[in-house]
């Protein structure tokens, strides 16, 4: 069992989750973990652990959002756990800091924001979702995984994104 599946176990067992769905899907990670040492990899076929990063600007108006080059979707920043990747929070920060460009990103807190499980073609993806904010001289640089990147405000990202992005927009402003 790597160091990065143990805090990703000690994570989920701390974590308080906010509703019932919520606490149905630590559970099923728990569980997930608990059945595949290699859960926190990209190779676990029965699917894997992943991080995410809801980037939010120093005003506290708008998040950062990209197109995944690959599913043609407005997202949040985010994916596959890395070996170099001490931890879930790291792992978050660094995929919101390589696809957003933008140095210098803190956690909003350091346990997660919202679990968000669903398929994409590489396997189920069991996210664990932070927020982070941006600092004041933010600039952005587009990634080879993105085809844009673009600052919504918060009432404008129901109308790009999905419902998950949603969810997880609307979590983040509760704890704003």
């Amino acid at each position: 069992m790597s160091g990065l599946h143990a805090d990703a176990v000690g994570v989920l067992e701390g974590w308080r989750a906010p509703d019932e769905g919520q606490e149905r899907l630590r559970e099923e990670y728990l569980a997930h973990l608990g059945a595949h040492p290699d859960g926190v990899w990209k190779p676990c076929r029965d699917g894997h652990i992943t991080a995410s990063a809801l980037v939010i600007d120093p005003s506290r108006e708008r998040v950062l959002l990209t197109l995944h080059a690959k599913l043609r979707m407005w997202l949040q920043m985010g994916g596959h756990c890395e070996p170099e990747d001490i931890s879930l929070a790291a792992s978050a920060l660094r995929e919101g800091t390589e696809e957003s460009g933008i140095e210098g990103l803190r956690l909003l807190r350091p346990e997660p924001v919202n679990l968000d499980r669903h398929l994409t073609p590489c396997a189920w993806h069991l996210d664990v979702q932070y927020a982070a904010l941006a600092p004041r001289d933010a600039a952005v640089a587009i990634s080879d995984e993105s085809l844009e990147l673009r600052w919504f405000g918060y009432d404008e990202v129901a109308e790009v994104a999905d419902s998950s992005v949603v969810g997880l927009l609307a979590r983040t402003r509760a704890l704003l």
